[in-house]
């Protein structure tokens, strides 16, 4: 697992207890297109299933996910595809 998918993971579960959460380094399937840097590590999969996501709208649910991943969103992350259960 690499740094920024073992950050986004420690995050996430910090964030919001979730009962099941893996996230995919997808980065190998953008390799050679606009925002893909060599070494990957830059575009991910998220599913997560958690309680404290329950309630909220579709938008919310991805705006608590972005906030929690503010700072790799702002950094090495170029792409988050959520799965949120």
């Amino acid at each position: 697992m690499g740094e920024v998918q073992q950050q986004i993971e420690n995050k996430l579960r910090a964030a919001f207890s979730p009962e099941a959460l893996t996230v995919t380094d997808e980065s190998a399937l953008h390799a050679g297109h606009a925002g893909a840097p060599d070494g990957g590590q830059s575009h991910f999969h998220v599913d997560i299933s958690a309680t404290a996501l329950a309630g909220l709208s579709r938008v919310e649910r991805q705006r608590a996910i972005n906030k929690a991943l503010a700072e790799e969103l702002a950094g090495p992350v170029h792409a988050l595809r959520m799965t949120v259960r």
